[in-house]
């Protein structure tokens, strides 16, 4: 049985026998093959969505926060803190519910899918609106955490970073070696950083034989790490990549750099459309921010020549329930008719 990723890990995490470890046995996510879209799109290589939406919280942060909130209990904290534009405030919630240890998260007013919130809300969080953007809200919980005895569980607390990494730890073992291309979305940019730590660990211990090129992609409207500069007021429909100054842009750019990679940006209207053709060729339903890690692969594809003995990976960060509201603004209505045979037969047959 499964029982999370700091059992299945330990030996790469910094735990000991005497951790209390905090977990919702999250990690062992599926590595789903994309033939459809590979083939639609003419992508020789073998393609797979490592799908992380379904974490135990519907993304990616569970990874990292299992740890994080395991270490703030080891060191006796009783309270942890978060900015959030959505999945962190969720998984710091859920988390913090199961350790029995009061949660704070601010987010921008406005600015987080109702899913995410929902989800903070459900298990008990204190949360806080400001008028301002993501980057206000972590400088201010970051001030905090200095001064009062509460646990800062973003990622520029490098032990959400160490559980992030067992991502590419699943990778490896499920592909029995790294893949060449890895592609996600970049935000605060702490899971591609996460990833190439991982890569690089399990290969120095000989469990992989190569290392992939390491391929980010930001959405224009705050795309700080393409432009070469902060975007104060970023804005785009990804709210999970709303961040116009992230707390690991430097450990992203050695990730891009190290590994021979890139990182480049697409429009919000490029991230709707993949969004829906992966819902509708391959059935894997993400939130919007996660398909600039599917349209970042046809990005790459003017760089790189693939081969149909390549192997791409790219990352699905969040489930598409997370963002119910933009699915539903993007999608085609239902078709109203009267409850009878007559009706129902016309309106199949006559679209």
């Amino acid at each position: 049985m499964w029982t999370g990723l700091i059992n299945a890990y330990k030996p790469y995490l910094p735990v000991s026998d005497t951790t209390p470890i905090v977990s919702l046995h999250e990690g062992n996510t599926p590595l789903i093959p994309i033939q459809n879209m590979a083939a639609h799109w003419g992508i020789p290589a073998k393609w797979y969505v490592k799908f992380e939406g379904l974490n135990p919280t519907g993304s990616f942060k569970d990874r990292g926060m299992c740890m994080a909130v395991t270490k703030a209990k080891e060191a006796g904290m009783t309270r942890v803190i978060c900015a959030s534009t959505g999945n962190t405030s969720a998984s710091a919630a859920a988390y913090a519910a199961k350790a029995g240890m009061g949660c704070v998260v601010l987010i921008p007013k406005g600015k987080i899918a109702l899913g995410k919130l929902s989800q903070a809300m459900m298990h008990g969080a204190t949360v806080i609106q400001i008028d301002g953007n993501f980057d206000l809200a972590l400088q201010i919980v970051r001030d905090i955490a200095e001064k009062e005895p509460i646990a800062l569980v973003n990622s520029v607390n490098p032990y959400r970073i160490e559980g992030q990494k067992t991502g590419a730890f699943e990778i490896i073992d499920q592909l029995s070696d790294a893949p060449d291309y890895h592609v996600m979305p970049v935000g605060n940019a702490g899971n591609i950083t996460a990833y190439w730590k991982g890569y690089t660990e399990f290969y120095n211990a000989g469990k992989a034989t190569k290392r992939p090129k390491m391929i980010g992609f930001q959405a224009e409207g705050a795309a700080p790490i393409v432009r070469g500069h902060v975007i104060p007021d970023p804005e785009t429909i990804a709210t999970a990549i709303r961040i116009g100054n992230p707390a690991s842009w430097k450990t992203a750019e050695a990730a891009r750099d190290e590994s021979g990679g890139f990182i480049g940006m697409v429009s919000d209207a490029t991230i709707t459309q993949f969004q829906q053709q992966l819902a509708q060729k391959d059935g894997v339903f993400c939130e919007p921010a996660c398909a600039v890690a599917i349209a970042g692969v046809i990005e790459a594809a003017k760089r790189y020549t693939f081969t149909k003995d390549d192997t791409i990976v790219s990352i699905i960060t969040g489930h598409g329930l997370k963002d119910p509201d933009h699915a539903i603004s993007v999608s085609t209505t239902p078709i109203v008719v009267e409850a009878t045979y007559e009706a129902v037969s016309k309106a199949i047959f006559s679209n």
